[in-house]
């Protein structure tokens, strides 16, 4: 069974980084995709970034691009998020998410409120100015 577990969030001044890691236990067709999301309180939940495990693909929404970075580290079955220059509104709750992969290379992962195969439980990532 699938199953993802987040971690390495927290509290950072406007400016730091963090880097966010999720567990995936086991990558099968219907987990090959593997999405980071946010969701701020009051706000739709939007996506931040994907990965297709497979082929090493990365995608990311326009808007993230130039200061998060995703990565997989295969040794540690983990993909990573590394999020730099961080701005309070970037404060929100972070959950990664996997599916097939036709739903990182089509872009469907961005579409707000996408439906995933498997969820996380997330991690608080909390910026102040």
């Amino acid at each position: 069974q699938v199953q993802l577990v987040e971690s390495g969030g927290g509290s950072v001044q406007a400016g730091g980084s963090l880097r966010l890691a999720c567990v995936v236990s086991v990558y099968t067709d219907s987990s090959n995709c593997v999405a980071w999301f946010r969701q701020a309180p009051g706000k739709e939940r939007e996506g931040v970034a994907a990965i297709i495990h497979s082929a090493n693909s990365a995608y990311y929404t326009n808007a993230m691009k130039d200061r998060f970075t995703i990565s997989q580290d295969n040794a540690k079955n983990t993909v990573d998020l590394q999020m730099n220059s961080l701005k309070p509104e970037d404060t929100a709750m972070y959950y990664c998410a996997a599916t097939r992969a036709y739903d990182c290379y089509s872009g469907s992962w961005r579409i707000p409120g996408v439906e995933f195969n498997y969820w996380g439980q997330g991690t608080q990532v909390t910026v102040s100015s």
